[in-house]
């Protein structure tokens, strides 16, 4: 049995699960570059305690973002399963929306590329293959135009979480997306 794979102690576990809980409030808060001695202070953990759990910068980002890519993921599934699939698109844009408005270390991970083995891009990858059947499924039913590709949803974030009033700007965003 390596390092790795033995169960941590109570008092390991905790601070892990402490740090994971205030890396999730500051990245989310501040992005995924905020100082590591911040989330420290605030799991209440020395410095050296952060870096033994987490060796680097990324793995403590995935430890982080990989449940709320996991959350994206059953979204894009529920957008899959309703019967309209206009109204599983806009409903993955308003959750997808939503999060990004929320939370700016999410953003920025959905934004960035990371290593391709690691769990967050491998997340990243799959979600991208629903979103993808999510634009096809709306395409072919008559009800998203034609010319919209994946790579299009970047400006569709941009300028729906550009304003505070994003539900407006994202309605004015689904208008024109809208086949006619």
């Amino acid at each position: 049995m390596t390092v790795e794979q033995r169960p941590l102690r109570a008092d390991a576990r905790r601070n892990r699960e402490a740090l994971v809980a205030a890396a999730r409030e500051v990245f989310g808060a501040k992005g995924v570059d905020a100082p590591l001695d911040e989330i420290a202070r605030r799991a209440e953990v020395a410095i050296g305690t952060l870096y033994n759990r987490f060796p680097t910068r990324a793995d403590l980002v995935e430890a982080a973002f990989l449940p709320v890519l996991e959350e994206a993921a059953a979204v894009l599934d529920e957008a899959l399963a309703l019967d309209d699939p206009w109204a599983g698109f806009v409903l993955f844009l308003e959750r997808s929306v939503l999060m990004q408005v929320s939370d700016r270390g999410f953003t920025e991970v959905c934004s960035r590329t990371f290593d391709p083995d690691s769990g967050l891009e491998k997340a990243k990858q799959a979600n991208g293959s629903r979103m993808n059947r999510i634009i096809s499924r709306a395409q072919e039913a008559g009800a998203l135009r034609a010319d919209f590709r994946g790579p299009d949803l970047a400006i569709v974030f941009a300028a729906a979480t550009a304003t505070p009033d994003w539900r407006r700007a994202l309605g004015i965003v689904l208008d024109g997306l809208r086949a006619r």
